[in-house]
């Protein structure tokens, strides 16, 4: 978006200050749904299945506050999709088994 680079450059992101605890939480943000990947393999299916559950339900607020301020039509688009994709791994892990077999 217009004026973004020049944002970035100065410091900020939206109205954050770039600093050492905001590139944490924003590595936080990104590092959680690819660990998730393999922690819904990794993990006994009971606790597969709630961690699932949590976290989409965590991530769709969250992804819904990147749209606040000025938002491009693909910016919807995008969100639109992760949200129905969250929505489904709620739905899906809310039927998983609780055990393994």
């Amino acid at each position: 978006m217009p004026g973004t680079l020049e944002d970035i450059f100065s410091g900020k992101v939206f109205t954050f200050d770039i600093s050492q605890a905001f590139l944490f939480a924003a590595l936080v943000g990104v590092i959680i749904p690819a660990l998730m990947i393999f922690l819904s393999v990794g993990l006994p299916a009971k606790i597969s299945r709630r961690t699932n559950i949590i976290i989409a339900t965590v991530y769709i607020p969250y992804m819904l506050f990147n749209l606040v301020g000025e938002a491009w039509p693909h910016m919807f688009l995008g969100a639109a999709i992760e949200v129905v994709l969250l929505i489904l791994i709620i739905r899906y892990a809310w039927k998983w088994p609780t055990s393994q077999k």
